[in-house]
């Protein structure tokens, strides 16, 4: 198998479930400039991330590709626990993330595809910021007594993730989330995403820190300029 994924963006999230299911793959970095070559807007017309090919078989759309590999690997349970509610249950954690809370970063990410008047720009980034301060309070009570979005670990959660990381970087204003705090550490903490995140972004994943010092989400991971926690 073959990731198309341009760093930073939703397909970290295919990258990572591709670490969980252990599958052999290949990645294929992308630029601004190469989703507009024609080679790869034969795989994406619309010259965008992810594209995940299998053999003769292309797939976009991330809520797509999640899936199909999950569902090749039924193993890895990242559907659920194999029953038909269990499935469901992941579906709707995915399709909230992929429709209400992706969607609403797309103001902030390119506000000229929403306004006639650039000037409008900021409050309309910043009328964003409080949609998104709302889908990420219920999620943060969603994860209070849980570690995942479900009862067990699924492909919801490297979405999530993504998504949090987007908050920091874009101001969201993640303050006050102390569930998602600890939710983020621990997919800081799982080998699989650190595998994808160190190959995307190098060490720059992980700042370095004393191995000694307790590690706090409130205070390393909200406080940074990007979603990371600070370890060796």
């Amino acid at each position: 198998m073959k990731l198309y994924y341009f760093e930073g963006a939703c397909s970290l999230a295919d990258h990572i479930v591709l670490e969980w299911i252990g599958a052999p793959y290949e990645t294929v970095r992308m630029t601004h400039q190469s989703v507009k070559s024609p080679e790869f807007l034969t795989l994406s017309p619309h010259g965008t991330v992810p594209v995940l090919t299998d053999g003769d078989y292309l797939l976009t759309q991330n809520v797509a590709i999640l899936t199909y590999l999950a569902e090749l690997h039924p193993d890895a349970m990242l559907l659920g626990d194999g029953t038909v509610r269990g499935r469901a249950d992941v579906m709707r954690w995915l399709a909230f993330l992929n429709s209400d809370v992706h969607h609403a970063f797309k103001p902030i990410f390119s506000p000229a595809h929403f306004l006639s008047d650039p000037a409008a720009a900021d409050e309309l980034a910043d009328t964003a910021r409080a949609h998104l301060r709302t889908y990420f309070n219920s999620v943060d009570r969603r994860l209070g007594d849980r570690q995942w979005l479900v009862d067990r670990r699924s492909i919801a959660d490297p979405y999530l993730f993504v998504m949090l990381r987007w908050a920091v970087r874009l101001k969201v204003g993640t303050d006050g989330f102390a569930n998602l705090a600890r939710f983020a550490g621990r997919m800081y903490d799982d080998d699989g995403v650190r595998a994808a995140l160190l190959a995307e972004e190098g060490s720059a994943a992980y700042q370095t820190r004393d191995e000694e010092t307790p590690y706090d989400a409130s205070q390393t991971l909200w406080g940074a300029s990007d979603l990371r926690v600070q370890r060796a």
